[in-house]
């Protein structure tokens, strides 16, 4: 009977047919291939999730870090979040994803955040203890142009250097609503309002005290510092 049936079809529907088959086909083998062997080709040049510009970054930070005898971890998991540092030892994150940092924040783990501006020198800085700098002669200038972080992410708020928490908070909330994917952005632009955020946050007037909320590490640390250290964290 079913000879009989594709005897009534057409010559050239059963061609079609089968070179659709063995187009199928080929596409699935293909698929396959690529799988099994291109993919572990690209993961062993890189995790897949780290963009190539960040390697720059993992290098200095990775320098900076051995250069003051901090030991680290490298790809490090905190639940379901892996960051490319943690200091075991301090309890500290290090990452170069907003997204991370602010899931991290919420979780009360004290977490750096490294701008594309801030040079691996500059961490020392933000570190929630006390560093002794080791002697590098001139620092260089961040992201190779002069430009001062904390400067630009006051500058992407479009708020006065001088701004204090509350008015940062506002200016983040209108420029999330310029930039977020949802709205017509896109996702760069949004990447980096969200970095500002939380740079400006930890620099404004008034965010000291915030800052501290929630993470043992900054208390300790203010209590031997002179200066507010300038980290990320609550």
């Amino acid at each position: 009977m079913v000879v009989e049936l594709i005897s009534t079809v057409p010559p050239w529907i059963l061609i079609g047919i089968a070179l659709g088959v063995v187009a199928s086909t080929l596409a699935a083998v293909a698929f396959y291939l690529g799988n099994r062997f291109v993919a572990p080709s690209a993961a062993a040049a890189g995790d897949g999730r780290i963009p190539a510009g960040d390697e720059r970054r993992r290098g200095e930070i990775r320098e900076y870090l051995t250069a003051i005898d901090e030991r680290f971890r490298e790809d490090h998991a905190l639940g379901d979040v892996a960051v490319p540092f943690y200091l075991p030892e301090r309890g500290v994150a290090i990452t170069f994803d907003a997204h991370d940092y602010f899931r991290l924040e919420g979780e009360g783990v004290y977490t750096v955040l490294c701008e594309h501006e801030m040079p691996g020198r500059g961490l020392g800085r933000r570190l929630p203890f006390d560093v002794i700098e080791p002697d590098w002669g001139p620092e260089p200038s961040a992201g190779g142009g002069g430009r001062d972080p904390v400067a630009a992410a006051f500058a992407e708020l479009d708020v006065d250097r001088d701004a204090d928490v509350d008015e940062v908070k506002r200016a983040y909330r209108e420029r999330v609503k310029e930039t977020h994917p949802d709205q017509g952005g896109d996702e760069e632009s949004f990447r980096r309002v969200r970095e500002a955020y939380a740079t400006a946050r930890n620099h404004a007037g008034g965010a000291s005290e915030e800052s501290d909320r929630g993470h043992p590490a900054a208390r300790t640390a203010r209590s031997d510092r002179t200066d507010p250290p300038t980290g990320f964290g609550r």
